[in-house]
């Protein structure tokens, strides 16, 4: 079986979300079974494996559509993508694209790292269904992240093609788990875009009662965006990174209280994986996927209220509470394994292969 995974959306520089379940799939599955990645720019190979590769266009090219005209030239048996936009007119193999989340149907803002006309299209592919049908029904098999956009998946009826799970992972961080009995440090981390339905305002908002906890904003802001979250509660302890490194991430997660998110929805949630992995406890918005993947590890809140949060983390203040989270965290996390991930995805695309005509 001829496998070629398409890695063109892996970023050049840090991971993303579609970055790092790229890299981290085809890792895993290039360790079980020989493959080839398609790459749109040389300088995403030092995101990437040791593995035989070929350029093609970039996935945003306006010839997207005729992309499998070129794919056909490596003969394969079977495309994966970890999207579900790639061009399938005229391909000569097996497809499998990927739905990370129905998040921008409800919350039509694009990314704001897009180029603008990517954003206009953005904007009007997420207006209908049809047009996502219309992909994936091109496809031989949708691949999905979670149970709970599998389910959504049906409840919309996006395809008629047979739907997989083959869940996100966390990236191995350097060193142990932390087996303790209390945190480091009084710090809250969020690991996180600002877009508006991840909800920062909640968060902000609980921070104002709770004068003992500092909250760490991980990710880059705008200037805009932090002046205005911190007129929103004056009071509140904010520490703004504007971004951070891998080994700056994994060491102030490893020192922190818990990891906390408001987000109103999600596809996944690596970083609770991340923080779960680490022993750290999660406290999280009380959402279907954020349930599936905290398990009965995380605490849960109602994602309007900032109360709901302050309590749950002075819950987590109580007596034993801390290790008993923990605990339950760094074994709820093991559910989560790019090894694990890719055998399923293996096993997917060589059934497909076998049934072939």
């Amino acid at each position: 079986m001829r496998i070629v995974v398409d890695c063109r959306y892996v970023r050049l520089d840090q991971h993303d979300g579609i970055s790092r379940y790229t890299a981290g799939l085809v890792t895993e599955l290039g360790r079980l079974h020989p493959l080839i990645m398609l790459i749109s720019d040389h300088r995403q190979l030092k995101m990437l494996p040791a593995l035989p590769w070929q350029l093609v266009r970039a996935p945003t090219s306006l010839f997207e559509p005729l992309v499998a005209l070129s794919v056909n030239r490596l003969k394969p048996d079977v495309v994966f993508s970890p999207m579900q936009t790639m061009g399938s007119w005229g391909r000569k193999y097996r497809l499998f694209l990927t739905v990370h989340d129905l998040i921008y149907y409800r919350n039509r803002t694009p990314p704001r790292d897009l180029a603008p006309f990517i954003r206009l299209l953005w904007r009007a592919y997420h207006l209908s269904w049809w047009p996502q049908r219309m992909l994936l029904n091109g496809a031989d098999g949708v691949v999905t992240v979670s149970e709970t956009t599998r389910s959504l998946i049906r409840e919309h009826h996006l395809t008629r093609r047979p739907v997989t799970v083959v869940p996100n992972a966390a990236d191995p961080a350097p060193g142990l788990p932390g087996h303790r009995s209390i945190p480091e440090t009084t710090r809250l981390i969020y690991m996180g875009s600002f877009m508006p339905y991840k909800n920062l305002d909640t968060l902000v908002l609980a921070l104002a009662d709770l004068p003992d906890y500092e909250l760490h904003l991980l990710s880059r802001v705008t200037s805009t965006e932090r002046d205005r979250l911190g007129r929103l509660a004056p009071q509140a302890r904010l520490v703004f990174h504007d971004g951070v490194s891998d080994e700056q991430y994994h060491r102030l997660l490893r020192s922190a209280t818990a990891l906390v998110t408001a987000s109103l929805d999600e596809g996944f949630g690596i970083p609770l994986v991340e923080a779960m992995s680490l022993g750290i406890p999660v406290i999280v918005s009380d959402i279907p996927i954020f349930r599936e993947i905290g398990g009965d590890a995380a605490l849960y809140f109602d994602p309007r209220s900032a109360d709901a949060l302050a309590g749950a983390v002075h819950q987590l203040a109580a007596p034993g509470e801390w290790a008993a989270r923990s605990a339950r965290s760094i074994d709820q996390a093991t559910r989560f394994t790019w090894q694990a991930s890719a055998r399923t995805l293996l096993g997917v695309l060589e059934g497909t292969v076998s049934t072939t005509p």
